[in-house]
């Protein structure tokens, strides 16, 4: 059947598409960027270029046409490269000129200020998505995309008040667990509003044949498989909110760890050569890459995408127990690459040297 329907379906399966390609093409812009320009150690402090300086003429920032100021892939970082494709390659840049035009980060807001708000904007998403209607559920995604957008603008405004390039992680700050408090209330809006639609909306399975044992029955006999009780939507919703929770401690710990060994500046010459190796690896790249698509931004898109398509309850159970596979493998690739790491730029050089 064609209709206005089918035909806004088709258009939005078109954009998504072209997304997807879009962010497989930046990736490989970024791959080539990290091998063919040197890494900027200074990228985190406002300083200035050095025009004598070879690698700075040399650099990615002199060559781009497209300002360092929304260009996702000048200021390449431990975080940028383990960011979610959409908040990365979207998000970002738009806080960024959406700063540039309205001045947050000149004004008396703060990144503080701009977290509490957003957590008002996910009270209400979670409350559009709860709702009955699928058109009121799909503005409540968009309303929780736009408190994405606004957890991209915080972070944004917090590094222009301090001077910061990049992304970056200051583990340890107040502004860092505020942070995650507000994305952590956000997300939990989201899942009861969730909750709450499939508990009052709860899908049918399907349809299950009776036998026929009468002849004269024009028809075979079918009847509606029960609905899905309650506590098996709770089942479900626990599970991915286990998911969501592990993906987002396993993220942050690493984002934390390869900034520790791979951005720290205290180093000599051969492990900050070291370092560089490692940063420009083809397998480092492949195990942030692996981040990008299982961290817990990207749960939340898949999940945001699910309520939109009215395909919810068709997510949960197709996630329900292959999440944490996937998470589990992905854990256990990453623990092994971070030991290799440290034992390459750090432990290599010890024994050696007591070797020696």
């Amino acid at each position: 059947m064609m209709g206005p329907s089918s035909q806004i379906s088709k258009i939005l399966l078109t954009l998504l598409i072209l997304v997807i390609i879009f962010f497989i093409a930046m990736d490989v812009q970024l791959y080539l960027r990290i091998q063919h320009y040197p890494i900027d150690r200074n990228y985190h402090f406002n300083t200035s270029v050095d025009p004598t300086d070879v690698n700075s003429i040399n650099s990615y920032e002199q060559q781009t046409w497209l300002s360092c100021d929304y260009n996702p892939l000048c200021h390449v970082t431990v975080k940028a490269i383990l960011l979610d494709h959409t908040n990365h390659y979207l998000f970002a840049p738009l806080a960024t000129l959406f700063d540039n035009v309205v001045g947050f980060s000149r004004s008396f807001v703060s990144a503080n200020m701009i977290s509490f708000f957003h957590v008002i904007v996910a009270c209400i998403s979670g409350k559009l998505v709860a709702s009955s209607s699928l058109g009121y559920r799909r503005l409540g995604v968009v309303l929780f995309q736009f408190r994405t957008f606004l957890d991209d603008l915080d972070g944004h405004v917090a590094r222009v008040k301090k001077n910061i390039r990049g992304e970056r992680s200051e583990v340890g700050t107040s502004g860092y667990y505020i942070d995650g408090i507000c994305d952590g209330l956000g997300c939990i809006a989201l899942l009861l509003g969730a909750f709450i639609y499939l508990k009052n909306n709860p899908p049918r399975r399907g349809y299950s044949q009776l036998p026929v044992t009468e002849s004269k029955l024009p028809e075979p006999v079918v009847r509606q498989k029960p609905k899905p009780t309650v506590r098996k939507v709770a089942k479900k919703v626990i599970s991915f909110t286990g998911q969501l929770l592990l993906s987002s401690t396993a993220w942050n710990r690493y984002i934390a760890v390869y900034q520790d060994s791979l951005e720290r500046t205290n180093v000599s010459a051969v492990q900050m050569a070291r370092q560089n190796t490692v940063f420009k690896s083809a397998w480092f790249f492949c195990v942030a890459w692996m981040w990008r698509v299982v961290n817990v931004h990207s749960l939340v898109h898949c999940f945001l995408l699910s309520i939109f398509c009215d395909k919810l309850w068709e997510f949960l159970k197709s996630i329900q127990y292959i999440g944490y596979v996937i998470l589990l493998i992905a854990i256990c690739i990453t623990e092994m690459h971070i030991l290799e790491t440290n034992n390459f730029i750090f432990n290599s050089l010890i024994v050696n040297n007591q070797s020696s």
